[in-house]
This record gives structure tokens, sequence and C-alpha cells, in this order.
């Protein structure tokens, strides 16, 4: 039987804090007192976050990318959410933004058409 993916866990200071936060990001409520936010359906991978108590250093090495279908909408919305812009790319016909989380977690977010 192959290996699956379970989850993406990130870590933060502050997890409840992060929790609702990634909760809101992918729609998902964060459970009360829990540090995950809600299941995610099956076909996709969880997210798991994870009380630490050093603070993020250096660049994730792996990070989430987000698909978006209305680009600049969701933009609008992680940065009234927590998020903070790093960085905008565009190559191609390729465009992605990468955010940082409340933690500085870093995330992109990729531009799909419909």
């Amino acid at each position: 039987m192959p290996m699956g993916l379970l989850a993406i866990s990130v870590d933060g200071s502050d997890i409840a804090r992060l929790a609702r936060f990634l909760g809101r990001v992918l729609d998902r409520p964060a459970n009360p007192g829990a540090t995950l936010p809600a299941s995610i359906p099956p076909a996709a991978s969880g997210s798991c976050s994870n009380q630490v108590p050093e603070g993020k250093v250096v660049k994730n090495r792996l990070h989430p990318d987000l698909a978006a279908s209305d680009f600049e909408l969701e933009t609008d919305r992680l940065i009234k959410l927590g998020a903070v812009q790093l960085n905008e790319f565009e190559q191609g016909s390729s465009r992605w933004t990468t955010f940082a989380d409340p933690e500085g977690n870093e995330f992109d977010v990729i531009a799909t058409t419909t």
C-alpha cells in the first residue's frame, strides 16, 4: 500500500490564534479549544497546528499553495484576516503571491482560471 499525505502541520506560539486564522483562510471553523481547524474533505489533505516554544527563524522549506479563482478578492480577504503580503510573482501566464500567516509561516496563493 503506498504512503499518503495525512496533513500539513504548522507550528506557532499562539496556536489558538493560528488555528482560527487557518480555519478562516480555508473556510472551515476552528475546533473550539483544539489545536486544529475543522476537518477538511477527505479528497484534500488536512491541516494541523502545533504549539511550540520557539519562534520562527528562517524561511519555510515546505509551504502550502492555495488556489484562488478570484485572486484580488482572496488577496484582500487574507490581508484582512491578518496575513502579510511578502512578494508578488508573474511568470508567463502564472501569477502568485507569497504571504505570511500571523506566526510568520509562508504560503502562496496562486491565481487560477475558471
